[in-house]
């Protein structure tokens, strides 16, 4: 078991070497002692350290951040000294004193992905002394970090709150996310409905029903509505609601349960205050299957009435929808968005042929039909290579324009097909059916998001930011967040705010490695600020991630279709030029 830190030191430079010494001798090297580690070696400012029990290194760990903390009470910035910690569980090999292989190296990048003062820890770590020790432990996802082939699923450590005294304010506790503020209007997350059949294939359909009521309660425009993609990360662990609504902003959340045997289904459901922890509503519904679409239709509304004073009618008329003539077509279709969220091309061909089988039983599907879209464009925008372009964006448009058929309400449908447009350079018609699509659905974030991108690529990137950041707080933990990310830095570069085109492509290169639009931006970004060396750097590196194909050739920029202006992509041309890369 192998943990990795790294200090970083305040602007102030002078004394370092003696703080840092100070530091070891006073707090670090004692701690490991009494937690039975032992130091490997040191590099500058980093140190490896080794020990027998995952227990006590992750118990050495927050004692140390904890003590960090009391260290530097009242320090000023210049003389801090913030430590980042990351510890994981693997095999080693050992040459005399050293260790290296990719239990190390694991570790180390670990490290890199946490916050100063924070303990992050692999999946290995978590599942050895999560019920052993009286820890937080906050589920980050899935990281690809550089030369490990397999992405690193990373757990933030801290302790856990302990409630305050009656009038005193709790105190902000290590690794703790900063709390989303409120909205002006009533918001609400809907987590996943918890399976209680006691069959795992029962997940999809449980989960089916909790994404549809947030497909329902979304058509409202009195409510801010968390997106399933980030209230679904919540799913299988034990976190009190308390903390949900602070890291989402929501003011109510609704969680229930579904119990399906033969033709019967029981499904409950109850509606809290997130600050107070008080339930405002609950049911119990005992049904046939057949009505299972009735039971949901009756749980939106009951939670609206709890919420809104008052439903207006046109609100109530928009959330009505025509249900699959299937139930497996529905399941087929929940299955497809389960492998669609994960966010990876092996799972978005997964989806694509869920979505696929939900169509063969229903081709009336509109939902499915707009799935179907949605993940062609992903396959054609992410996971595959630009030349297939050419095939995959007319079936995805061909699929967008059978769901508005269908439900020209959809606003999945609209949405998907505005991205479809953008990625064929049809402008026009893109920003109109992105702007239909918000006005369909105001929570929804991939609504949000088309609407963002159509504008940044459009040719107006100031307008794309107020949307591209909806999107990021009606979905705080998205799966999609690169793009979302890659967008915005994207629109900071074209509106000539580099430094914070910089500040979010690295963001994005450091949390997603594997994104490889995002380098594109960095690059030009970096070589319209005068950092030709970092931006050949960042090029040396996508070109030993990505292969020859990541250079850039003149020929190809120039002809894409999907900026709308040709002096956006002259432009991305010039910071390709002023940082050194741009090949003829």
């Amino acid at each position: 078991m192998v943990s990795h830190a790294r200090c970083e030191v305040g602007s102030g430079r002078g004394g370092t070497l003696e703080r840092l010494k100070a530091l070891r001798r006073e707090l670090l090297d004692p701690k490991i002692g009494e937690h039975k580690g032992r130091i490997v070696k040191t590099t500058g400012d980093g140190m490896l350290v080794e020990f027998a029990s995952v227990v006590d290194a992750v118990r050495c760990a927050v004692a140390v951040q904890q003590a960090m903390l009391e260290r530097d009470a009242g320090a000023t910035a210049d003389s801090r000294i913030e430590l980042r910690i990351g510890i994981n569980l693997g095999d080693v090999i050992v040459e005399g004193d050293d260790l290296y292989g990719d239990g190390v190296n694991i570790a180390a990048r670990i490290e890199a992905l946490a916050d100063a003062g924070g303990v992050f820890v692999s999946n290995t770590v978590h599942d050895h002394v999560r019920d052993r020790l009286p820890f937080a432990f906050e589920d980050l996802g899935e990281h690809q970090v550089k030369n490990i082939a397999r992405p690193v699923r990373v757990y933030r450590v801290g302790p856990r709150p302990s409630r305050p005294p009656a009038g005193e304010t709790p105190a902000v506790q290590l690794g703790a996310p900063p709390a989303l503020p409120l909205p002006d209007k009533p918001s609400i997350a809907v987590l996943p409905f918890v399976n209680m059949s006691g069959d795992p294939e029962q997940e999809f359909f449980a989960d089916g029903i909790a994404e549809d009521i947030i497909t329902l309660l979304s058509k409202s425009r009195g409510l801010l509505v968390i997106a399933r993609n980030s209230t679904f990360t919540y799913k299988g662990r034990a976190i009190e609601v308390k903390a949900i609504g602070r890291e989402l902003g929501v003011r109510y959340v609704l969680e229930g349960s579904v119990r399906k045997a033969g033709n019967r289904v029981r499904v409950t459901a109850q509606l809290i205050e997130a600050r107070a922890g008080g339930h405002l509503w609950a049911e119990r519904y005992d049904r046939d299957l057949a009505e299972i679409f009735a039971v949901q239709d009756e749980i939106t509304t009951s939670v609206s009435t709890a919420i809104l004073p008052a439903l207006e009618r046109s609100e109530r008329e928009r959330a009505a929808r025509k249900p699959p003539e299937s139930l497996d077509a529905w399941e087929c279709y929940h299955r497809g968005l389960w492998h669609f969220s994960k966010f990876e091309a092996g799972e978005n061909a997964l989806a694509l042929r869920f979505f696929g089988q939900a169509l063969e039983l229903d081709p009336g599907f509109a939902a499915a039909q707009a799935a179907m879209s949605v993940a062609l464009t992903a396959q054609a925008a992410i996971f595959r290579p630009q030349t297939e372009r050419p095939i995959l964006l007319p079936r995805s448009v061909e699929h967008a324009q059978r769901a508005i058929a269908l439900d020209p309400s959809n606003a999945l449908g609209h949405s998907s097909l505005a991205n479809a447009l953008t990625l064929l350079g049809r402008h026009e018609e893109a920003t109109a059916e992105a702007d239909l699509a918000v006005s369909l659905d105001p929570n929804s974030p991939s609504a949000h998001f088309v609407q963002g991108h159509t504008r940044a690529f459009g040719g107006r990137p100031r307008e794309a930011i107020i949307p591209l950041m909806t999107a990021m707080r009606l979905s705080p933990f998205d799966p999609f967040t690169p793009t979302f990310l890659n967008t915005l830095a994207r629109a900071y570069y074209w509106m000539g705010d580099y430094p914070a085109a910089v500040a979010t492509a690295r963001r994005l290169c450091r949390s997603y490695p594997n994104y490889q639009n995002t380098y594109r931006t960095l690059i030009a970004a970096l070589g319209q600020t005068g950092q030709a060396g970092e931006a050949q750097r960042v090029m040396a590196e996508a070109l030993q991630r990505f292969g020859e194909g990541f250079r850039f050739h003149m020929g190809p920029l120039r002809a894409s279709p999907m900026e709308d202006r040709a002096e956006d992509r002259e432009h991305l041309l010039d910071g390709y030029r002023k940082a050194g890369v741009l090949e003829n």
